[in-house]
């Protein structure tokens, strides 16, 4: 049964629709991360769930109670900022703390709570410390801890970690899921980073221009995107212009000289028929290798190294690809060298159309 319900969620500013009919179910404890560019329509939603926008239109239902005209006071949910908004006057102790005096608990329940919060984000060797004494995931595990110490039935977090540097935020991620697991709380996470939203959600929702695009969890969002836009937003890929024919054998299509059989059943198109259809293939899903060891042929036009692994843009008959290899001290190849690529069929995906200038 749903924990947390969006009906219809719509909000309108003058004649800009910001957030346009959304309609979302949130499972108790699930973590759902709203993903999209800026002016998408997610930081809005999050405000009208935590009641700081009037909704337009629709209803937000928690628990089974409509809180969707109710004060943000009255919801009783916990709300992490994204610049965290700790108290910098209070030590972290009192920091965490704050919201449970407000809400009047005895000293000794408080002095527990705080106790078990402060263990649970692994501050409690900085408990006396001030705001200004902390690194910044210290300070954002604070701003977590006094989120959740009230026991809130759902934590809001808008953009939790755009202030941490890449390293730090990377550690963070997997932190801020270790302590939202560890709490058992409804999590609704507002985010722009595609690798942040797949890494910690039970599922994520994809907006754009108010509107959900796609709901899924990250690796069937990953592997199965619902459209052009969604591929390319949701980790990077690589496009490619066919024409499909469906035959005995199954749908088909020509390339670089070869005849390609579709195997992913899940492919968005026609059954019958000839038709136009835009093809997707993941940069770690493409083989390189010497060349004419692979199917197709290619040149390197760039390469980028990255640590982990290589970034190759490969020029083709059928346009530009780009390639990733795990770096594990195969071939390196060169800029201008001739290679061949290869995937397999699975790997290739079939996807929705969109507007004319959208792809």
């Amino acid at each position: 049964m749903s924990f947390l319900q969006l009906h219809g969620l719509t909000k309108k500013f003058a004649d800009t629709t910001a957030v346009d009919n959304l309609s979302l179910d949130v499972a108790k404890g699930e973590f759902v991360s709203l993903l999209g560019p800026s002016g998408c329509g997610k930081t809005t939603t999050l405000q009208m769930i935590a009641g700081f926008v009037d909704v337009t239109a629709g209803s937000i239902i928690l628990d089974g109670k409509d809180i969707t005209f109710a004060k943000p006071n009255e919801r009783g949910l916990g709300i992490v900022f994204q610049t965290y908004a700790l108290f910098p006057h209070m030590t972290v102790e009192k920091n965490v703390a704050f919201g449970l005096e407000m809400r009047k608990l005895s000293g000794s329940d408080i002095a527990k709570r705080v106790k078990d919060a402060l263990a649970m984000a692994q501050l409690e060797k900085f408990a006396q410390r001030y705001p200004r004494e902390l690194s910044g995931g210290q300070r954002q595990r604070v701003a977590l801890a006094r989120a959740l110490v009230i026991q809130p039935p759902v934590l809001l977090l808008d953009e939790p970690l755009s202030n941490l540097d890449a390293n730090l935020r990377e550690e963070m991620q997997f932190e801020l899921r270790r302590i939202q697991q560890q709490a058992g709380t409804t999590t609704i996470m507002v985010t722009h980073d595609q690798a942040e939203a797949l890494s910690v959600s039970d599922r994520v929702v994809v907006m754009r221009e108010g509107k959900v695009i796609q709901i899924d969890e990250p690796y069937v969002m990953y592997e199965n995107p619902a459209t052009p836009f969604i591929s390319r937003f949701v980790g990077k890929t690589n496009t490619f212009a066919v024409t499909l024919t469906t035959t005995e054998q199954g749908r088909q299509f020509d390339l670089d000289g070869h005849r390609i059989t579709l195997t992913n059943e899940s492919a968005i198109a026609p059954n019958t028929g000839t038709c136009e259809a835009l093809m997707s293939v993941r940069p770690e899903k493409i083989e390189i290798g010497r060349q004419g060891q692979g199917r197709f042929a290619g040149s390197i036009k760039n390469s980028f190294f990255l640590g982990n692994l290589w970034m190759y843009e490969v020029q083709t008959a059928f346009g530009l690809l780009i390639v990733s290899v795990i770096n594990n001290h195969q071939q390196v190849y060169k800029i201008g060298e001739n290679v061949s690529l290869d995937w397999h069929e699975n790997a290739l995906k079939v996807l929705a159309a969109e507007p004319a200038g959208d792809l």
